[in-house]
């Protein structure tokens, strides 16, 4: 498959909302089979998940890492297909289009999220718990990468829990640009 091909495919995958959140949760576990999958997921369809999580080995984003057979059928094992945290894995070696190409992806599921939201009778913005803020700082490299690993901490622990009264499934992003060009 051609980069530009995979590019498409992998942005498309993470950026709908059931397949996205299918390989959040495999990418969670590691392996994950379509039952793990649907214990966390409750909200997709069994029907739904079984098309896409054929879909998304099809379109080489997971792969099949195991099967064994239960009660007369074959439970597969899912896992990805290619290191994620390996940028030229997913994004090929043009990596600045591909970069861009996932950015604006990246920001159209946010933009999808809150028109969806804002959208519904009755939208309360201020008692959604949701919001956007901008903070233009000065750091280096490794200050940055320190800020950004703590955020994550912050949240590693939240992606364990499942759905439960009271838990609402939110989408939570960081946004870190690139270096600005030095105004004079």
């Amino acid at each position: 498959m051609e980069d530009k091909e995979r590019i498409a495919r992998v942005m498309e995958a993470v950026t709908s909302p059931v397949k996205g959140r299918i390989i959040m949760e495999v990418t969670r576990r590691g392996r994950a089979t379509a039952g793990d999958v649907s214990e966390r997921c409750p909200e997709i369809p069994r029907t739904t998940l079984y098309r896409n999580l054929g879909r998304l080995v099809e379109d080489g984003i997971l792969e099949v890492a195991g099967e064994r057979p239960v009660r007369g059928t074959v439970e597969r094992t899912y896992a990805l297909a290619f290191e994620p945290d390996d940028p030229e894995a997913l994004l090929g070696r043009n990596s600045g289009a591909a970069y861009m190409q996932a950015f604006a992806r990246y920001l159209l599921t946010f933009a999808t999220l809150f028109r969806d939201f804002c959208s519904q009778p009755g939208a309360d913005p201020a008692g959604s718990g949701s919001g956007f803020t901008l903070s233009h700082v000065y750091a280096t490299d490794e200050e940055i990468e320190e800020a950004a690993r703590k955020v994550a901490e912050t949240l590693y622990p939240l992606q364990g829990n499942g759905p439960a009264p009271g838990r609402k499934l939110r989408t939570v992003g960081l946004i870190v640009s690139p270096e600005h060009a030095e105004r004079s």
